[in-house]
C-alpha cells in the first residue's frame, strides 16, 4: 500500500501545482473513517481506496480525481456524510464522490436487473462527468485483482461476469485498452478456469521452444525501420489468454491452428512516419490479405488511432503489427483518461464523445432491464463500418447496419419518418446493408411512423430502442381504445345504470393507477367480464356463471407468438386457420386486436386498411385448430373411417358440419386440433390414402 507521502509525491511528479493540502487531508480523512475495517483478504480496508488512487496516478489524472478515489467508499461504508465531504473538499469532489457512491447502491432483485441498474446508473453519472467512470473502472480493476480472496464461488462468478459484460466493454468504449485487457483476463480466469489454465500452459510450451522469439522479431522490425531513417521503438507481446480463447471460439479452431498469437507495436515520431513504416514493412515481408486497417485517417468511435497490419515474418510466422505515434499510443492505452491528464487540462461535458449521449438516449427508451442490456451491449461490442451523409459527415455504425440505423444515428425524428434511402445515388429499401464508404441520404415522409418490421433489420441499440418505444406507446393507445369498446359491451350486461364515480371506484377495487390502465387491462384480458362487472357494480354478476357471455376477444393461452408486445390481444383468423409452422403475418387495425393470418391467406389482398406485423410462432406454442375440407364417398361407414384416421393420428375433432352433398359424394368440414403443420400434413396424407376419401385439403 502506498504511504501518504508516496501518493502525494506521485501526483506532484506530473502536476507540480496540485492541491497538496487537499490530497493529504483526504488521505487522513479516509484512514480515520475506515478505521479498523478489513477486506476479505484480511488487509485493512483503507488499502483499497489508496490502491485505486495509485492506479489513477499512473494515468496522470488531476488532483480532484485522485482525491475522489481516496474518498470513494467513505459515504457508503463509513459514518462520513456528503455534507462533510462538501465542507472539507469542495463542491466538485463532493459531486464526484456522490456519483461513484450511487453506482454502488444496487438493490435490484434479479441478476439481469442488478446488471442493468448498475449500467443505468453508470450512464447517468457519466453523462455528468466522465471522471466518475474513471474512478469506478479503477475501483473494479483493483477488486478484480483481489477477487480470489472472496470465499463464495457464486459471488466471485457474479462479479467476474458483471466485469466481462459491462465494465470491460465500457473501458474498451472509452479507449482504455490496458484496463480492458486486464479485466477480461482476470474475469476469464474466474469464469473459465480450465480454458484459462490450458491456454496458459500452451503459451509456456511455446516459450520453451524459443524463449527469445518475440525479442528477435521485435529487433528485426526496429532495425528495418531505423535502417531507412524512421526512428522507432518496437514492443512485442503474446496476446492475452482471453483474446486467444475468443478467437478460438469465434473461428472454431484449436490453439495449434492459431497463427497470430504475437502482436507488436511500433512507436514512431509523427503521422507521416506511420505510413512510411507501413510501406517499409510491406516491402520487406508479405502482407496477409484483408488484415490492413487504417484507424488514423478514420479513427474508431472512441478516438483510437493506429495503423494495423499483419505480415508473414521469417519461418512462416504470422505477425500482427500496430504502428502509431507516442501520442496515439497514450490515447490507445488510456483512452478518454488521457484527456484528463494534467498536461491536457479539463474536458468540458459538451466535448465528450458522442456515444455516451447515444447510450443515455437508449437508457431513456428501454423499458425492461433485459432490453437495456441488449441494446447497450450492441452499442459497446460491435465492429464498425463508416458511411457518409450528403454533407460529408462521417457516421460510424456496426457491421451489418442498414439505412434505418443510419437515420436513427443522425436523429430520432429522421429515423421515425424514414421511408427509404439513396445509397450512392441509388434508391434502396431500408433493409439494405451498408458498406464502408457509402454515401447515404435518408428519404423521409411526415406521414411515416416506425413499423414493427423494422426490428427485423435494425441492429443498433439506439434504433431498436426508439422503434420499440414508439410501438409500445401505439399499442397501449390501441389497447385502451379496444378496451373502451369491450367495456361498453360489458356495461350493457349490468342490471342497472352505472352511477357517477363507478369507474373511479372500479379502478380502486382492482388496484389500478387510473382509468386508462383499466381499459388496457380489459383489452389485454387481465380481467374477466365477471371481475369487471363486480368492480363496477358489486353484486351485479352474482346471477351469472363465471366465464360465460364473455365479450372480450378470445385468448389463446397455449399459443405463443413472437413479434407481439406481451399481453397484446390477438386472434387466429377464422378465414385461414393458421397452425404452428405456417408462415404468418399479423393485421393490426385501429381500436382492434391483432388478427393472425397465414401468409398465403386470400383475405390479405383486401387488407389495405391494416398495418402488417411480422410474426413468428413462439417456442411455447402447444397447438392450434386447423380446418379441413374432406370429400367422402356416399356410403355407409365413410364418416367412421375419417374419425378413426383422425384419432389414429392423435388429433382431436373440435367441430364438424356437412358442407355439400350429392348422389355420389358429400363434403364435410372438420375443425381439428393439431400440434403443428407437420402433424397436419401427416393427417391429410393419412386421409387421402383412405379408400373412402376422395379428397382432403385445408379449408
Amino acid at each position: 500500500m502506498l504511504r501518504q507521502y508516496e501518493l502525494v509525491d506521485r501526483v506532484l511528479s506530473y502536476d507540480p501545482h496540485a492541491n497538496e493540502a487537499m490530497l493529504n487531508r483526504a488521505y487522513v480523512f479516509s484512514l480515520q473513517a475506515h478505521g479498523s475495517q478489513k477486506r476479505a483478504s484480511g488487509d485493512p480496508y483503507f488499502s483499497h481506496p489508496i490502491e485505486v488512487a495509485g492506479i489513477l496516478t499512473d494515468l496522470k489524472l488531476d488532483d480532484e480525481t485522485i482525491t475522489t478515489a481516496i474518498l470513494h467508499d467513505t459515504i457508503e461504508d463509513t459514518v462520513a456524510t456528503p455534507e462533510e465531504i462538501h465542507r472539507l473538499f469542495g463542491a466538485s469532489v463532493a459531486r464526484l464522490v456522490d456519483g461513484v457512491t450511487k453506482l454502488s447502491k444496487i438493490e435490484a432483485q434479479t441478476e439481469s436487473e442488478r446488471a442493468a441498474e448498475n449500467l443505468r446508473k453508470f450512464l447517468l453519472a457519466m453523462s455528468d462527468d466522465i471522471r466518475v467512470l474513471l474512478v469506478k473502472l479503477a475501483d473494479r480493476l483493483h477488486n478484480m485483482r483481489t477477487l480470489h480472496h472472496i470465499p463464495k464461488p457464486e459471488k466471485r462468478r457474479r462479479i467476474a461476469k458483471e466485469t466481462m459484460d459491462i465494465y470491460a466493454p465500457l473501458a474498451e468504449r472509452i479507449g482504455m485498452y490496458e484496463f480492458m485487457r486486464e479485466m477480461q483476463s482476470l474475469a476469464f480466469r474466474e469464469l473459465e478456469p480450465e480454458a484459462y489454465a490450458s491456454i496458459t500452459r500452451r503459451l509456456e510450451l511455446l516459450h520453451e521452444g524459443d524463449e527469445d522469439r518475440i525479442a528477435k522479431i521485435g529487433a528485426s522490425l526496429e532495425q528495418l525501420l531505423q535502417r531507412h531513417g524512421v526512428e522507432a521503438r518496437v514492443f512485442g507481446r503474446e496476446k492475452h489468454p482471453y483474446s486467444i480463447w475468443r478467437k478460438m471460439s469465434e473461428r472454431h479452431i484449436s490453439f495449434e491452428q492459431l497463427s497470430d498469437i504475437m502482436a507488436f507495436r511500433a512507436i514512431v515520431p509523427n503521422e507521416e512516419d506511420c505510413y512510411r513504416a507501413l510501406g517499409l514493412i510491406h516491402r520487406r515481408w508479405p502482407m496477409v490479405p484483408g488484415r490492413f486497417k487504417d484507424y488514423i485517417s478514420t479513427p474508431k468511435r472512441n478516438g483510437y488511432r493506429s495503423l494495423h497490419t499483419s505480415v508473414m515474418h521469417a519461418e512462416n510466422t504470422r505477425v500482427e503489427i500496430q504502428i502509431r505515434t507516442a501520442e496515439m499510443h497514450a490515447e490507445a492505452e488510456h483512452g478518454l483518461a488521457a484527456h484528463w491528464a494534467y498536461k491536457s487540462g479539463k474536458v468540458r461535458p459538451d466535448t465528450q464523445v458522442r456515444w455516451i449521449a447515444d447510450l443515455v438516449e437508449i437508457l431513456e427508451a428501454a423499458e425492461s432491464p433485459e432490453e437495456l442490456l441488449e441494446h447497450t451491449k450492441m452499442a459497446m461490442y460491435a465492429d464498425r463500418i463508416f458511411a457518409f451523409t450528403p454533407r460529408g459527415e462521417l457516421i460510424q455504425l456496426p457491421k451489418g447496419a442498414t439505412p434505418i440505423d443510419f437515420a436513427y444515428a443522425l436523429h430520432t425524428d429522421l429515423g421515425d419518418q424514414a421511408v427509404g434511402a439513396k445509397i450512392n445515388g441509388r434508391v434502396v429499401p431500408l433493409r439494405t446493408h451498408l458498406d464502408n464508404g457509402d454515401q447515404v441520404q435518408i428519404l423521409r415522409s411526415k406521414a411515416q411512423r416506425p413499423q414493427p418490421g423494422w426490428l427485423n433489420f435494425a441492429i443498433t441499440g439506439k434504433a431498436r430502442a426508439a422503434i420499440r418505444r414508439y410501438l409500445r406507446i401505439k399499442e397501449r393507445s390501441e389497447s385502451q381504445a379496444l378496451g373502451r369498446k369491450l367495456y361498453e359491451a360489458i356495461v350493457k350486461q349490468l342490471p342497472a345504470v352505472l352511477g357517477d364515480g363507478a369507474i373511479d371506484a372500479a379502478v380502486k377495487r382492482l388496484k389500478l393507477p387510473d382509468e386508462a390502465a383499466l381499459m388496457e387491462g380489459i383489452a389485454r384480458r387481465r380481467f374477466t367480464d365477471f371481475e369487471v362487472m363486480e368492480a363496477l357494480m358489486p353484486g351485479s354478476a352474482l346471477g351469472l356463471t363465471r366465464g360465460t357471455d364473455q365479450v372480450s376477444l378470445p385468448t389463446n393461452v397455449a399459443i405463443s407468438i413472437k413479434g407481439l408486445t406481451p399481453g397484446v390481444a390477438f386472434d387466429l383468423a377464422e378465414c385461414c386457420h393458421p397452425v404452428p409452422g405456417d408462415r404468418i403475418v399479423g393485421l393490426r387495425r385501429p381500436n382492434e386486436g391483432i388478427e393472425v393470418h397465414r401468409i398465403d391467406c386470400p383475405m390479405l389482398i383486401d387488407s389495405d386498411d391494416a398495418d402488417w406485423v411480422d410474426l413468428a410462432w413462439g417456442e411455447r406454442t402447444e397447438g392450434a385448430i386447423a380446418r379441413l375440407s374432406v370429400q367422402l364417398k356416399n356410403e355407409p361407414g365413410a364418416l367412421g373411417v375419417v374419425a378413426t384416421i383422425i384419432g389414429a393420428h392423435q388429433a382431436n375433432i373440435i367441430n364438424m358440419r356437412l358442407d355439400n352433398r350429392d348422389t355420389g359424394y358429400h363434403t364435410n368440414i372438420f375443425d381439428v386440433e393439431v400440434r403443428d403443420v407437420v402433424h397436419l400434413t401427416r393427417l391429410i396424407g393419412g386421409l387421402r390414402a383412405a379408400e373412402a376419401v376422395s379428397s382432403a385439403e385445408r379449408a
